[in-house]
């Protein structure tokens, strides 16, 4: 962990209510931290519907392989995650690790193993010694609380520079429901189903296929749209899960994700997911500055999105950003490589408000001391229009800056 906080960082964090049906703890196991917690226990006492997204790496870690195998069965109890060690890359043993982790788990709390849910994060390639944890579940399940929210995303954290929590409510059949989520992530974030981890609890009742729906139209415009480094983890998971304890309150279940009582719901889901994932990006690794890329004019929505990911994961953009500089030169590159349509005379190029770039040449107003004061800022709109369609699409990363290199020039060692 980074020993000062993103300056990016909120300013302030909400008040994270409980949430009926869960209850969380958090333990040292001494994975790879001293003197911080490591384990987090997420415990639901009656059986919770469950959805998750996950890292398209064709190299994903054994809790990925774990999760995705008891994903069909529908139902979760407990979900464990540790930080410090990924159990990525790691064979026989990282399979042996999982399998250890789900048995204790399950003894702990009282379920069967297809009802246990695994993340890890840290370094890939080390075994985890799952005897660590193995250990402090039972204690984990008994001192469990609903309050327990940000001590939560503080136990997964790793070069996080502070932990990463929001809430929501909706209304459904008149009842108020409640969206709490967690999530870490700091470096080797790229959006490819779903970067990083995040864990998201609602006491809605909905079924697990109704939720699976909601939360893969959910990650696009979300945690599919931030990128720190382009470089897709292993490790990415998002999980949400529902408890189901608004039926109480006479909220009737929810079968089919095109329900029209979740308008709501779904509204603020989308809303906390993008929350998430742009406390992501702003505790990029070394980040100083948070940018938002914004292409239009593009042949198609999903044409936008590939050329301003291509902007967004240049280093040279991002390096540019942390020395203030604007060049829009490199914006125009990443533009030109991205691989999609693009008409270099009709290329338009705002930083902020102040147009740099139209018809493929320099804005004759452009003024240098109006686009240097926008560089300046901590968050920098860039606007790029391609002038050859209806396509847009909205991304977001941070700069690229020495302190990056620092940190994961010894992240293992």
């Amino acid at each position: 962990m980074s020993s000062s906080v993103s300056p990016l960082a909120p300013k302030s964090y909400p008040d994270m209510p409980a949430l009926r049906g869960v209850r969380m703890a958090t333990a040292a196991a001494g994975i790879k931290y001293k003197n911080r917690t490591d384990v987090l226990l997420m415990v639901f006492d009656k059986p919770a519907a469950v959805a998750g997204v996950f890292t398209r790496s064709k190299c994903p870690s054994a809790p990925v392989d774990f999760c995705r195998a008891n994903l069909p069965h529908g139902v979760a109890r407990a979900v464990v995650v540790n930080s410090g060690n990924a159990n990525a890359f790691t064979g026989v043993k990282g399979r042996s690790a999982t399998a250890l982790t789900a048995k204790s788990a399950a003894e702990a709390v009282g379920c069967s193993e297809n009802e246990v849910y695994l993340a890890s994060t840290g370094v890939i390639g080390e075994p985890l010694d799952a005897t660590k944890f193995a250990g402090v579940l039972g204690n984990m399940h008994a001192q469990a609380i609903g309050a327990f929210w940000p001590e939560a995303a503080k136990a997964i954290m790793t070069t996080d520079t502070y932990p990463k929590v929001g809430t929501r409510t909706a209304q459904i059949d008149g009842v108020t429901i409640t969206i709490n989520g967690i999530a870490k992530g700091a470096g080797m974030i790229a959006p490819d189903m779903a970067t990083m981890l995040s864990f998201v609890v609602t006491d809605a009742d909905i079924v697990s296929p109704a939720l699976q729906s909601l939360l893969a139209a959910g990650v696009g415009p979300s945690f599919n749209s931030v990128t720190v480094d382009s470089d897709t983890s292993t490790s990415d998971t998002l999980m949400l899960f529902a408890t189901g304890a608004a039926a109480h309150d006479g909220q009737s279940r929810i079968e089919a994700a095109d329900d029209p009582r979740l308008e709501d719901f779904k509204t603020a889901l989308n809303d906390l997911l993008k929350d998430l994932a742009l406390q992501v990006v702003r505790d990029g690794e070394g980040a100083r500055k948070m940018v938002e890329i914004t292409v239009s004019g593009a042949e198609s929505d999903a044409a936008a999105k590939v050329v301003a990911l291509s902007i967004a994961n240049s280093p040279l953009v991002k390096t540019a950003v942390a020395g203030e500089d604007a060049n829009w030169g490199r914006i125009v590159m990443a533009v030109g490589k991205s691989g999609e349509m693009a008409d270099r005379d009709r290329l338009a190029i705002w930083f902020g408000n102040v147009r740099v770039a139209v018809n493929g040449e320099r804005d004759p107003d452009y003024s240098e001391a109006q686009t240097s004061a926008v560089m300046k800022q901590e968050d920098i709109p860039v606007k790029v229009d391609l002038g050859l369609g209806e396509g847009t699409a909205t991304v977001w990363t941070c700069d690229l800056t020495k302190e990056y290199v620092a940190i994961n020039g010894d992240y293992r060692s």
